[in-house]
């Protein structure tokens, strides 16, 4: 019914910047809260950013300063500018949206399948 595509990752040095892409499409009827989650290996999904349907934003303690998350609602996307970037930032992004259907009319959470973000020289 409606999917999330995440674009964007890749390699890049430390110091370095990269910007995520996150596209809902589908028969979409609204969008709420919009985020991105990380995961890195061995350890658990954690969020990074998110940001509200009134472009409110949160950010996790350790990329305040460096990220920004934005949306462009009348693409129904979502972007996650990342500067100065760690190796510890390492991890696979994943794009979240509660989205709202046409044919339901109820909100359901919908995760994007990730892309690769990798820091290092």
């Amino acid at each position: 019914q409606v999917q999330l595509v995440e674009s964007g990752g890749g390699l890049v040095q430390p110091g370095g910047s990269l910007r995520l892409s996150c596209a809902a499409s589908g028969s979409i009827f609204s969008i709420n809260a919009m985020g991105w989650y990380r995961q890195a290996p061995g350890k658990e999904r954690e969020l990074v950013a998110t940001i509200t349907s009134d472009s409110s934003t949160n950010y996790a303690d350790s990329v305040k300063g460096r990220f920004t998350i934005s949306r462009e609602n009348a693409k129904n996307t979502v972007y996650l500018q990342m500067n100065s970037l760690k190796p510890e930032d390492t991890a696979v992004y994943y794009c979240n949206a509660r989205i709202m259907s046409i044919a339901t009319k109820r909100y359901l959470e919908v995760w994007g399948q990730g892309t690769l973000v990798t820091v290092s020289s």
